[in-house]
């Protein structure tokens, strides 16, 4: 047998090998496992749940407004007002969040939970307003939540179409419920007038948004359904 041959080994003793030339190679993703997603999901629950890291974004519309004295009646009138509003930021955060969790594409995961982000600016704008005018947040909100959140995780299991339908639909009811607080609101509280006029139009934009991903239209019985659902909520927050 042969003795092999071996090539002479030019590099310095004790000294690191040079790197390939080239791009190195991008490192490996560990994949999820079916733990760490439910893990991930049960966080933005919990996260949504107790506002844990939500913060306002955006300073409240009407901050430059100058304040004028409403009548103890009007007050009381524009508080209901905006305690439904703040009840109804209420339901669409645990929406949103109940429909990225069973989101099925990223993008649109991705896309609820930005929305939903937004709606937490709408939350501090009205609870700041409910302040000004010696008033408080519904106590039903923790019902209002959990069912918002079943709702949403409903929607989303069917499909994100249909649940991209369902946040269309919502939106669109809440610009028309948002426009008609606009004509009810006393006429000198021009603070939360500036504040239902942002919110509608972020309303506006998510609907848009939804439709624009390929929102599936909602059959007229759960059209129905969600007008009347949001009827109960709006009577029972004003006073509540």
């Amino acid at each position: 047998m042969q003795n092999a041959v071996i090539a002479p080994d030019f590099r310095p003793r004790g000294r690191a090998r040079a790197a390939p030339e080239g791009p190195s190679p991008a490192p490996m993703k560990r994949r999820k496992s079916l733990t760490d997603s439910l893990i991930e999901r049960a966080d933005l629950v919990l996260r949504a749940a107790t506002r844990t890291g939500l913060r306002q974004r955006r300073p409240t519309p009407g901050s430059g407004e100058i304040e004028q004295p409403l009548p103890l009646q009007a007050r009381r009138h524009a508080a209901g007002l905006m305690r439904v509003n703040h009840a109804g930021e209420v339901c669409a955060q645990a929406l949103y969040v109940g429909q990225a969790v069973l989101a099925r594409d990223p993008a649109t995961r991705d896309a609820l939970i930005e929305a939903a982000r937004e709606e937490g600016d709408h939350l501090y704008w009205c609870e700041e307003r409910l302040a000004e005018l010696d008033s408080r947040p519904s106590r039903l909100n923790p019902l209002w939540f959990g069912g918002a959140l079943a709702i949403g995780g409903a929607a989303a299991a069917l499909g994100d179409r249909v649940s991209l339908g369902f946040v269309e639909e919502t939106e669109r009811q809440v610009v028309a419920h948002l426009e008609g607080h606009l004509d009810a609101l006393p006429a000198g509280d021009a603070r939360s007038r500036a504040i239902v006029l942002a919110m509608r139009d972020d309303e506006a934009r998510h609907a848009a948004a939804a439709a624009a991903r390929g929102a599936r239209s909602l059959p007229a019985p759960v059209r129905r359904l969600m007008r009347w659902h949001a009827r109960v909520m709006t009577t029972l927050a004003y006073w509540v």
